[in-house]
């Protein structure tokens, strides 16, 4: 639970004899032009936010290439071929694109060009997009929350240029996230040429944004912003005086990348801000050496105070490091505890760096996980009120690494990792409430490079976990069609035991134009896409068995669940007010 928790809530009691759907699932809509939604928080007030993927008429700027150069040229034979092995005809050509306008009305013109320039995201010589798009979710639709992104020169609309994720909501409604700055198109004339060439340039790479209910917006810059540096803002709690943002920036940069960066990155041959989004693409934890921060903002946004929560380990001050150090904050408690991850030293070579989950609280980084028992990875995502903190860490389980989800608790030092679906399941904890109620997902089934996974639900004390599918119906209203929507992730849990998160459902096909996609008889196809959903528990819910008698599946757990009794029941109280 990232939000204080304004009153505590009342349990009834419930006969453990029922078997029927315990939730009413509802979706929270998703935006005209966009394929996907995903819900990131819900404040106890109700302020619900997430993110839209698969954006429909992406822009295409197609005025500075040269399409007679031969990547584009193989890149459309590769097209054609693939065509003609599944028997479509290719309904566009180069010289369509060029000069027909092909990208706003042919959707495999348009899908052609996005997969194209996709192919390129790390030459800044082609133009730059992203699909992923901040969302409010309200009452009367599903709005779009820009972060750092504005209007276009060469095309109507914004640039669709930068990278967002929009992470978390305070009870009154002011949020936080990060993403990356526009990208402009420059003319940049390569050293010993006369011919200048077009290049995409952007002032920094990550930036944290604070935004106010009403929408004004506030950026945390980075005190060490060489480069533009880099900062995120994870979470936001309202205090008595204002807000406490956490995340992470950047600090420094070691001494070896600086040197390669003053080497490679001259303004010879390409513009320096290219030459250092390439850098920080190709290396495992960017340019700079990043660590958890804390900031205090007053009423009017206005950041007060800055605190640097530190680090996991010490950086050894008599040598160069071989790698740049990064420890970030997920989550803020009422308490002022934090969660988060941290850089520190592997146990059987110090020399060897990993990242493990940790808590900042009281000037410390506490990193809890003993990797003596095997444990080489993992964050620490969400905590309540109690000091208690959920996550996962990683370790080899059946001859690969496997996630496994857990809870610690700060004033006991203990740390727990339950049962979940099977031994080779990987699992995840997303959000604890007060009450001690964990969400998450894990993998239910499926091939090793391909395993399905399924949201679950579960209560501190209990010895295994529940499918919150099991606590849907099987069926739709008619009684025969079946239930449309598999729930996959389990991401905010809130004080009345509502969940939000994502579920899946099989829809009519679009393209990236957004026209609904038809076979080469004209059928029209389907696919599975993304939905932002919310599970309210039902008063007088049962639990469904879905399963044929002869399956052997993961059985429902009904009776044999004393906890679960309690939480079928909407609970009475004052709401509270979570995490990508």
């Amino acid at each position: 639970m990232k939000y204080k928790l304004l009153a505590a809530s009342i349990l009834a009691t419930l006969s453990t004899s029922a078997i029927s759907a315990t939730y009413q699932l509802s979706e929270l809509g998703t935006l005209d032009n966009a394929k996907f939604s995903y819900v990131t928080d819900a404040s106890e007030s109700g302020h619900i936010i997430g993110f839209a993927n698969g954006l429909y008429n992406l822009p295409i700027d197609i005025s500075y290439i040269d399409f007679d150069d031969s990547l584009i040229k193989s890149a459309y034979d590769t097209t054609e071929s693939n065509y003609e092995q599944i028997d479509k005809v290719i309904t566009f050509t180069l010289d369509d694109i060029q000069n027909n306008e092909a990208v706003l009305t042919n959707p495999d013109a348009h899908s052609f060009m996005v997969s194209f320039l996709s192919s390129r995201s790390s030459n800044y010589e082609y133009q730059k997009q992203n699909q992923f798009i901040g969302v409010r979710f309200t009452e009367s639709g599903v709005v779009e929350q820009t972060l750092f992104d504005e209007a276009a020169i060469d095309y109507d609309g914004l640039t669709r240029s930068t990278f967002n994720l929009y992470n978390a909501v305070s009870e009154d409604g002011v949020s936080v996230g990060w993403g990356s700055a526009p990208y402009d198109k420059v003319s940049f004339t390569p050293e010993g040429e006369d011919d200048a060439e077009t290049w995409f340039t952007n002032e920094f790479v990550e930036r944290a944004i604070v935004i106010s209910a009403d929408g004004v917006k506030v950026s945390l810059a980075p005190e060490f912003d060489d480069y533009g540096g880099t900062s995120r803002a994870n979470d936001i709690i309202k205090t008595n005086s204002g807000y406490t943002v956490v995340g992470n920036a950047s600090i420094s940069i070691p001494i070896e990348i600086q040197e390669d960066i003053d080497e490679s990155c001259d303004n010879e041959d390409s513009p320096v801000s290219a030459c250092i989004n390439l850098n920080n693409s190709t290396s495992s934890q960017g340019l700079f050496n990043k660590s958890a921060f804390k900031w205090e903002l007053d009423e009017s946004l206005n950041v007060v105070s800055v605190e640097n929560l530190g680090l996991a380990l010490t950086p050894d001050e008599d040598e160069v490091e071989d790698d740049n150090f990064v420890s970030t904050a997920f989550a803020i408690n009422s308490k002022g505890t934090i969660a988060g991850y941290s850089n520190t030293r592997y146990y059987r070579n110090d020399n060897s760096i990993i990242s493990m989950p940790v808590y900042f609280k009281n000037g410390e980084v506490v990193d809890f996980i003993d990797q003596e028992d095997g444990w080489e990875n993992g964050i620490a995502s969400a905590l309540n009120d109690n000091d208690v903190v959920v996550g996962y860490a990683t370790k080899v389980i059946e001859s690969s690494f496997r996630n496994k989800f857990f809870y610690h608790d700060v004033e006991t030092g203990n740390t727990v990792f339950p049962n979940d679906y099977f031994t080779g399941s990987s699992s995840v904890a997303n959000d604890i409430n007060n009450q001690g109620y964990i969400v998450g997902e894990g993998e239910v089934g499926g091939s090793d490079s391909s395993r399905d996974k399924a949201a679950f639900i579960y209560k501190i004390g209990e010895d295994k976990i529940t499918n919150l599918n099991d606590l849907l119906p099987c069926y739709e209203t008619d009684g025969e069609t079946d239930y449309p929507y598999t729930v996959v992730e389990a991401n905010v849990i809130n004080e009345n035991n509502e969940v939000f998160g994502v579920a899946t459902k099989t829809v009519e096909k679009r393209d990236t134009l957004g026209g609904v996609v038809t076979d080469i008889n004209g059928n029209i196809e389907f696919e599975t896409v993304a939905v932002a959903v919310k599970l309210t528990p039902l008063e007088n819910g049962e639990i469904e068995n879905c399963a044929p008698p002869e399956a052997e599946i993961y059985e429902r757990s009904s009776a044999s669940i004393s906890w679960l009794a309690l939480f079928l029941l909407p609970l009475i109280g004052i709401r509270r007010v979570f995490r990508f």
